[in-house]
């Protein structure tokens, strides 16, 4: 038998929510937001997707296939998480040492286009 002093709680889909229960009980939901980053990884995550967008517009080989899928990797990495982890970085460091040459015309290119803006 149940005590008609209790309350009756009734809850539907709670999925995605955040609730607290209890006369001290405190709820924080963190439901649809990013993780926190600094502004040397925000700075990161916007080279990256530049340095994409770049390779787009170059012929492809096996190597920009693999740097790109590389950064693609690191843009997942610091939008899920917040960072590249020190794995990853250390990845990218060795693709781009090994890209150097490609990074010479892009760079040479930005370089390029400055100057005609003047």
């Amino acid at each position: 038998m149940t005590d008609r002093r209790e309350p009756n709680v009734s809850m539907g889909n709670v999925s995605g929510s955040t609730f607290a229960i209890g006369s001290h009980a405190s709820a924080v939901g963190h439901h649809g937001t990013g993780p926190q980053r600094d502004e040397v990884t925000e700075q990161l995550l916007a080279a990256v997707r530049e340095l994409r967008a770049d390779l787009t517009r170059v012929r492809g080989t096996e190597q920009t296939a693999a740097l790109d899928a590389e950064l693609a990797g690191a843009e997942e990495e610091i939008t899920t998480i917040g960072q590249a982890g020190p794995s990853r970085r250390e990845r990218l460091r060795g693709l781009l040492a090994d890209s150097q040459s490609l990074l010479n015309v892009l760079a040479s290119a930005g370089a390029v286009a400055g100057l005609l803006g003047q």
